[in-house]
């Protein structure tokens, strides 16, 4: 079963985004931390909120060379989960997934439940939970009908939300230098409670949830036209350090610092309110309640990339791979609108306990990304790539986001328990798929033992289980040799037996016209064939040109998808770049 279903996708032909589509999908989500990241800053921060903000896209410029490097190295859908896997295990990379999937459940809940608050102070007969509902639902039809189409609705939602916060920006200087700095000067009387090292702390902590988003691009860079990611990265960095440290100066120059607390969940539309009248607060919600949809999409549009690449990697149940008539993965998109809504019904839509899952995945996810930077040097560092961040850059913005992550464990320490209720069932339900052999072997044990006596009890037999086993295992794997000596050959054998389930593997030699067959390596591999008795060992040996067209025909012709091929990392001299191949994986 899972070696057919994996062969279900094809390869998409719809065109790739351009750089405002791609920017549109993941700045939505970016730029509606605009709403209510002033708030959280100021509450911890006080008159210095601007300047964690500050802070915080001093980070981000750090991590936009992390990002850069690593999605470049390797151009393939998963961000964090796509960079350990081919630098680490599938277990680790697992984690990752699971974290970013966490992070991606607790966004969309979030946004879509804030969007309809937003919608709710407009019109107070909305009921919230119902309309929530409808609005997840209405974007996971989106989602099926393709991410062009979805890029539309994006890109409307992102101009109209930056031009929204551009007039905001004008008529509040407009107002302040009307009618003095009266606020201002009283807010900056106030005292700094513990001192501006503690204030600026937990104000930085606070303020790095106006980040969330930044990840979103790595997650669907498959879709994304060649030099669009590096561009989208630079495009965030530059609207989230513009308005919101902007935004929070605004807020403290004209709205009293004990006030801000009260007007928390909605605090740019009170203060376009002051600003310029009930007109401009009605402007605010509607935008609002748009970017707020908008970061709804984003997770649809990142979830999927991501879901799809690890049940590819056999992860996750492979039915989740088959696609309708416009080629979009619609079980993985369903599948995710259930997870939503099972959550906003379970939690009732209690922000406190979305915000504490949403919390330590998104900031897990960031460090992590880090530590697969750090692994792709030492592992890949022969894997070219567009660009390179120094590692005092990765360990100064690895420090940052684990000194955020520990500034919000201090302020909301039951955010950790709430966090541990949904990842637990999370990563327990990938473990079982990355560990169902043995699961399976333990049960065929236990029927073996009881069906003699209690057979008609069960609906399935010990025989049953065998054949489940066999299937699993029959998937082929592929590792394409240049002539490596037995040390690397032995790598990819021990990294095959931990990480994937299987009892075969293809060696396979790729000759030029002129070359002879290399007789050391044939005799090194009968030797390691020897060397693992569970692993059925073929060297193949073939004249042709390695690359893409070589790849996508013996990948048809055996029957094996590109993601279970396996290559050692290329060097500069490679004439193909890694997205070229299809999702071949790195293991040397």
């Amino acid at each position: 079963m899972d070696k057919d279903l994996t062969n279900v996708v094809s390869p998409s032909h719809a065109p790739k985004l351009k750089e405002l589509p791609a920017t549109a999908i993941c700045g939505n989500d970016i730029t509606s931390s605009c709403l209510y990241v002033s708030a959280l800053a100021i509450m911890y921060a006080g008159q210095l909120a601007w300047v964690a903000l500050l802070m915080v896209g001093m980070v981000l410029f750090l991590f936009r060379k992390i990002y850069g490097e690593v999605v470049g190295a390797l151009p393939l859908n998963g961000g964090a989960y796509n960079a350990l896997l081919n630098t680490t295990s599938k277990r680790t990379a697992s984690l990752a997934a699971c974290l970013t999937l966490l992070s991606y459940m607790a966004t969309a809940v979030i946004s879509a439940s804030e969007a309809m608050h937003y919608v709710h102070h407009l019109w107070e007969n909305l009921p919230v939970i119902p309309a929530t509902m409808a609005l997840l639902a209405l974007f996971m039809g989106l989602s099926i009908l393709g991410i062009g189409e979805s890029s539309i609705v994006a890109i409307v939602i992102f101009i109209t939300h930056l031009l929204t916060l551009t007039l905001l920006i004008i008529v509040g200087f407009l107002f302040l230098f009307n009618n003095g700095f009266d606020t201002l000067t009283l807010n900056y009387s106030q005292p700094l409670e513990g001192g501006v090292t503690r204030a600026l702390f937990f104000g930085f902590a606070a303020a790095m949830l106006g980040i969330s988003g930044f990840e979103s691009s790595a997650n669907f860079v498959e879709e994304q036209a060649p030099g669009v990611f590096i561009k989208t990265l630079r495009n965030m960095w530059m609207v989230v350090t513009i308005f919101n440290p902007l935004t929070a100066f605004l807020a403290l120059a004209l709205i009293p610092m004990a006030a801000v607390a009260a007007h928390q969940e909605a605090l740019l539309a009170y203060l376009g309110e002051i600003a310029g009248g009930s007109w401009l607060a009605w402007v605010i919600s509607i935008d609002a309640a748009l970017v707020l949809s908008g970061a709804v999409l984003t997770s649809y549009v990142g979830v999927t990339g991501l879901v799809h690449r690890m049940t590819l990697d056999r992860c996750l149940p492979q039915f989740l791979l088959k696609t309708n008539k416009r080629g979009t993965v619609y079980l993985i998109i369903i599948s995710f609108f259930i997870l939503c809504v099972s959550i906003l019904l379970i939690t009732q839509g209690d922000l406190g306990a979305l915000a504490g899952v949403y919390t330590i995945s998104f900031l897990s996810v960031m460090a992590l990304f880090g530590i697969g930077n750090l692994l792709l040097k030492f592992r890949r560092n022969r894997l070219p790539r567009p660009v390179r961040a120094s590692i005092l850059n990765i360990l100064l913005a690895v420090s940052a986001v684990i000194a955020a992550l520990v500034g919000n464990a201090i302020l909301n320490p039951a955010y950790l328990w709430v966090f541990l209720k949904y990842f637990i069932p999370t990563i327990s339900l990938v473990f079982i798929m990355l560990y169902r052999i043995s699961l399976l072997r333990f049960l065929t044990y236990l029927l073996q033992r009881i069906e003699k006596s209690l057979g008609w009890i069960f609906p399935i037999t010990s025989y049953h289980l065998k054949r489940i086993i066999t299937q699993i295992n029959s998937q082929e794997f592929v590792f394409f040799t240049k002539g490596d000596n037995i040390a690397n050959i032995n790598k990819v054998m021990r990294y095959i037996e931990d990480n994937e389930n299987t009892r075969r593997i293809k060696i396979v030699n790729i000759l030029s016209e002129n070359e002879s067959p290399p007789k050391k390596l044939m005799h090194e591999v009968d030797v390691l064939d020897r060397a693992y008795p569970d692993l059925d060992v073929e060297f193949i040996i073939m004249k042709g040109h390695f690359g893409p067209g070589l790849i996508q025909e013996l990948s048809r012709k055996w029957n094996v998808p590109k993601n279970f091929m396996f290559i050692g990392s290329p060097g500069d001299r490679f004439v193909y770049a890694i997205q070229d191949l299809g999702g071949v994986r790195l293991v040397i």
